[in-house]
């Protein structure tokens, strides 16, 4: 018997053992399933399913039926890929987890039906109450976080908010259709309102401000009894029920009983897929959205609009720059050439096509040749802007080449970001190292390097940054098993150093000083031009 024989034959007994973790993450263009075996950094099979939001009477959503829909042709396509691979199908899982895209805004009545269409992190049009929350409560309230949506609507009047008996995200919502438990995991909750990083738990003292602030405008509104409850890394979050089982594979075949742990958002997902638990530590998720998340030592000196504190799914302070756009218009942009090579005779598929415009982006001008790129395909609060409109901005002197054309567009993607990780820095908090994730660093060597010249810190990627928050959320569920088959559990950091990320490999690049000082003359005048883009705003 050969290794790989030996190897496949492992993993099938462990897929009908149920010695396996499954992971399920609904990220803003994928929703894809990971399953790994009892070693965590063992990827077993992958299936994923596309989606799009919809922008639907001004409403950034996604439809109910379009979520049941892509969760069940992800698992479909996981299973078809473990039948492929083991000639087996899994009828059950050492544990599962669920993450999404964080924030939003779901609200249920007495009789857990859907009030309004689901809100995503995407909307900006609660300005007015994330201002009135944020003085109220002395700490920043970002336009995005559930409780901002809830009070948006006290403040608008809207018919439904005397109906609202539950507020929760999207893990949590898919969470409790699976287990039928009202649980959030704590990373995701901080998402929602704020923590107290005392208890790990809601802000108690937060909480009677904002039933005192709404005790007239929406005197039935408790929010202690609206929102899900927040559970720590490692804690159950209930099993998987028969009507759950059935919604995530209606062939029958998946049995019910499984583990689930406490649903995470993807923020926390990243950190966990990224080993960057830890104080001193941070990661960068570029996707359609980009956000920082950085561990901190210690509380903040001042309360910034560009910082969001969230914490890590253990439950500790983090310091969040959450940007609403990233790297879909480079993706546009990178459509469009695929789509001219095509009509040229010369057709390449979409990654080929990022991987030479990407490394043409390297021999662009270290300042991008005086050219500067908005990807502000959304409204983006940091930046000061309540939608968006993409734009390209030169001087009739600026070297446009298409290296410096697609510096300019790499550079967009970190500019927003930048903006907000200035703050952070001003606050004298410090990195020993970045990690980062997500397609834009697949091409090897060009995403990392300027981010690692945006950021002026060093930017590590780990052999498993492509699967992403679907293996973090998967890894979740493995620590979930680990601790509760341990007579001393470790906390999260520690397992994570000693059973996940051991033996990883990491490629780290440090920040060129020439990238570094051509980023920072970008950020010049990509600041001064955000006047352009309001005013592109204003008038288209």
């Amino acid at each position: 018997m050969n290794a790989t024989t030996g190897t496949t034959d492992a993993a099938r007994t462990a897929i009908l053992d149920g010695r396996t973790s499954l992971g399920i993450e609904f990220g803003s263009t994928r929703i894809k399933a990971c399953l790994i075996g009892e070693d965590p950094s063992d990827v077993l099979a992958v299936g994923s399913h596309e989606w799009e939001n919809q922008f639907v009477d001004r409403v950034w959503t996604y439809s109910i039926d379009s979520v049941w829909a892509g969760l069940q042709a992800a698992y479909a396509d996981l299973v078809a890929q473990v039948r492929s691979r083991y000639d087996v199908e899994p009828a059950t899982f050492g544990a599962i987890g669920v993450s999404a895209m964080m924030h939003g805004y779901l609200a249920f009545d007495a009789d857990d039906e859907l009030l309004v269409p689901f809100r995503t992190w995407r909307n900006t049009s609660t300005g007015p109450a994330a201002a009135e929350l944020s003085e109220a409560f002395g700490v920043n309230i970002p336009l995005r976080w559930s409780i901002a949506h809830l009070h948006q609507a006290v403040l608008d009047h809207e018919a439904h908010v005397p109906d609202v008996a539950f507020v929760t995200t999207l893990a949590g919502y898919v969470h409790w259709r699976l287990t039928g438990r009202k649980v959030i995991g704590v990373g995701d909750a901080s998402g929602m309102f704020p923590i107290d990083a005392a208890t790990h738990d809601y802000d108690a003292g937060l909480i009677a401000i904002y039933d005192g602030l709404v005790a007239e405008r929406a005197p039935q509104l408790r929010i202690s009894e609206l929102l899900p409850e927040a559970l720590p890394a490692g804690e159950s979050g209930g099993a998987l029920t028969e009507a759950g089982a059935a919604l995530l594979d209606p062939s029958g075949a998946l049995k019910p009983g499984a583990p689930l742990c406490p649903p995470e958002g993807d923020a926390g997902t990243g950190m966990v897929a990224t080993n960057s638990v830890a104080p001193r530590t941070g990661n960068v998720s570029a996707g359609t959205s980009i956000f920082a998340m950085v561990v901190l030592e210690g509380p903040l000196e001042q309360v910034h609009h560009e910082l969001d504190l969230v914490t890590t799914p253990a439950g500790d302070p983090v310091a969040m720059v959450h940007c609403n756009n990233g790297a879909s218009e480079l993706a546009a942009w990178v459509s469009l050439f695929t789509r001219f090579a095509a009509a040229s005779g010369a057709p390449v598929d979409s990654d080929a096509a990022f991987g030479v415009l990407l490394r043409e982006a390297l021999d662009g001008e270290a300042d991008a040749g005086g050219i500067i790129a908005y990807n502000h395909l959304a409204g983006e609060p940091i930046a000061g802007l309540s939608e968006g409109r993409p734009l390209v901005v030169r001087t009739p002197d600026s070297d446009f080449t298409l290296a410096n054309f697609m510096r300019a567009q790499v550079y967009g993607v970190y500019g927003t970001l930048s903006l907000g990780m200035r703050v952070l820095a001003d606050e004298g908090v410090a990195l020993d190292r970045m990690f980062a994730h997500g397609g834009i660093f697949r091409t090897a060597g060009v995403a990392q390097r300027l981010l690692a010249g945006a950021l002026d810190a060093p930017v590590a990627i780990g052999e498993t940054a492509s699967e992403g928050g679907a293996w973090g959320i998967a890894v979740l569920a493995s620590y979930l098993t680990a601790r509760s088959g341990a007579a001393s559990a470790p906390d999260l950091g520690v397992y994570l150093n000693e059973h996940v990320f051991a033996d990883a490999g990491f490629d780290t690049v440090d920040p060129d000083p020439e990238d570094v000082a051509g980023f920072a003359a970008f950020l010049d005048r990509y600041r001064a031009g955000l006047a352009a883009e309001a005013a592109a705003v204003q008038a288209l």
